[in-house]
């Protein structure tokens, strides 16, 4: 009898069962109002764009500083020093206030003396020479002297003679030039001088003899020579002439130029 009873009662907790509400987890009853979930649109939150405030940053004006470039001052460099040609006295002989043995003695030369070229002359072979011995200058003949050197490296230059300070004489007066044919005449007065200082005169003309136009030095060595011819002809590009100087020991005055007949 126990065994049915013992199924009636489970039948009923069964039936009793069924008739309560589903204990499930409680859900929350949909609101009328609100929209299906499957209708809305995410909202989107949408932040203001921010404008990116551009910051000025300074213009740098680059500021160039220049190093000092570091020159070298180059230091003294050397000259070249023109070297003139040497000479060495080989005979006895003259230096000469001027290129041609009509001039005044200026100095005795003795074989082994030496000096060096300082110039020539353009119309003849003679050297302005500076003698180591001289405190002057003075011409000689290049036959007396041996060159080491190219003495077509120094210049021409000028005769210049020496005119004393002290005027004791003066130039030759009244001179005179006349011609005869191929032959000029030239005079002029004497001069006093005394026996001591007398030199004569001494006279610088060109002249063209055979078509040649010629320097002609003369020295007359006695105040009483007071003339002199020459032969001078036509046929030359330039025209002849020259001048006269009266000589004493101490050197020459100032020139008288002669007043030269055309052929």
């Amino acid at each position: 009898m126990k065994k049915p009873i013992l199924i009636f009662l489970i039948l009923n907790m069964m039936a009793l069962a069924c008739s309560l509400p589903f204990l499930s987890t409680p859900q929350a009853a949909p609101s009328a109002t609100a929209p299906a979930l499957s209708t809305i649109a995410p909202s989107e939150t949408v932040l203001p764009t921010k404008t990116p405030t551009k910051t000025a940053v300074p213009s740098q004006t680059a500021t160039i500083t220049l190093t000092p470039t570091v020159t070298e001052t180059p230091g003294p460099s050397a000259t070249p020093t023109f070297a003139f040609p040497a000479v060495t006295v080989n005979k006895q002989a003259h230096c000469r206030y001027g290129p041609h043995i009509a001039y005044l003695h200026a100095a005795d030369l003795y074989a082994g003396e030496t000096g060096t070229v300082r110039g020539r002359f353009q119309l003849s072979k003679w050297l302005f020479v500076k003698f180591d011995k001289l405190n002057y200058f003075c011409w000689v003949a290049s036959s007396v002297v041996d060159v080491v050197g190219d003495i077509t490296t120094v210049k021409f230059t000028e005769v210049y003679l020496p005119i004393p300070g002290v005027n004791l004489y003066y130039p030759p007066r009244n001179v005179n030039a006349v011609r005869d044919e191929n032959k000029v005449h030239i005079t002029w007065e004497v001069v006093p001088m005394t026996d001591d200082d007398d030199r004569g005169y001494f006279l610088d003309i060109f002249v063209c003899q055979d078509g040649a136009y010629l320097w002609y030095p003369v020295a007359l060595d006695n105040r009483d020579k007071n003339s002199y011819t020459i032969r001078d002809e036509a046929g030359c590009p330039a025209a002849s002439g020259g001048k006269i100087y009266t000589v004493e020991k101490h050197g020459y005055t100032q020139p008288t130029n002669i007043n030269w007949p055309a052929p």
